[in-house]
């Protein structure tokens, strides 16, 4: 059986950051995962990009395995990855670009918001990130994400999107009220324990990626997490925020001591994520 987390709500507009940034600090080691409220996303748009998917998935697929469809668009604040991004016709979709560019802004924006106040949780500088070069041309990108609520005869192997950890700095997911998201904190026991994530209205999910776990000394979690079939429709859209790739991710200071050396070498953000890539098709 599993259990349902509760996870601590961020609330990136409150006056006190020492108090937010050591509930970040213990989300961070506990969970890899917390909620984050009056981040600046109204929540019109918030539903209207929810369930925005411009496709549909196939029903005549027979295919096992994950059964999301996603549609990815890269950094538009990098005029070439923005070149590569496709977008629908006007004539199909006049008002799509649009909305998904405002979210795109709004949600990059609370991102920036964000990360000062995780320096903070690691007893740093509010300006590390910046100062390390991260905030130079941070690499993002949006992701939609739909997963179908009749799986017909599949078998019970086929996930919504089966147990994986991001790659990256860190993620904010926001999500509508359909139940499936789970986590796993001990990624490395067996059996795995899995943990309900509930819909909190109007919040992002933050969670803590690789590089992150990596850049900290394992101190803040990079989590398992998965989509179980939920009996119907899903959708969510998940920006990835990750740093400049020429950005070295070294271990912090203050995440390591003779006790606790630093457990990782030195290596660029673009380089580490392009191995990660490297080793994920490859396999």
């Amino acid at each position: 059986m599993t259990e349902t987390l509760k996870l601590p709500i961020i609330d990136l507009s409150s006056p006190d950051r020492i108090s937010t940034a050591n509930t970040i600090r213990q989300a961070c080691i506990e969970y890899g995962f917390f909620y984050l409220v009056n981040h600046g996303v109204e929540k019109e748009l918030l539903e209207v990009t929810r369930h925005s998917m411009p496709e549909s998935l196939d029903p005549t697929s027979n295919s096992k395995g994950d059964s999301k469809e996603s549609y990815d668009i890269g950094s538009l604040g990098d005029v070439i990855n923005c070149d590569l991004n496709q977008w629908p016709s006007k004539e199909i979709l006049p008002n799509w670009r649009s909305t998904m560019e405002s979210f795109y802004w709004k949600v990059f924006a609370a991102g920036t918001q964000l990360l000062p106040l995780i320096a903070l949780s690691l007893d740093l500088d509010e300006e590390f990130f910046e100062k390390v070069g991260a905030m130079v041309k941070p690499e993002t990108f949006l992701r939609l994400l739909h997963y179908p609520g009749d799986f017909g005869s599949y078998d019970e192997e086929l996930y919504g999107a089966s147990a994986h950890s991001d790659y990256g700095m860190i993620t904010l997911l926001a999500s509508d009220d359909v139940q499936g998201l789970q986590v796993c904190r001990e990624k490395f026991k067996q059996p795995r324990l899995w943990e309900d994530v509930p819909h909190v209205e109007g919040s992002f999910i933050i969670n803590i990626g690789d590089m992150m776990e990596r850049w900290t000394n394992c101190l803040y979690r990079s989590t398992l997490h998965r989509v179980i079939p939920a009996g119907k429709e899903r959708y969510s859209v998940a920006f990835f925020f990750d740093p400049d790739p020429d950005c070295v991710v070294e271990c912090i200071e203050s995440c390591c001591n003779e006790s606790s050396p630093p457990r990782f070498s030195p290596i660029r953000s673009g380089d580490y994520l392009q191995e990660k890539l490297r080793n994920t098709y490859a396999s």
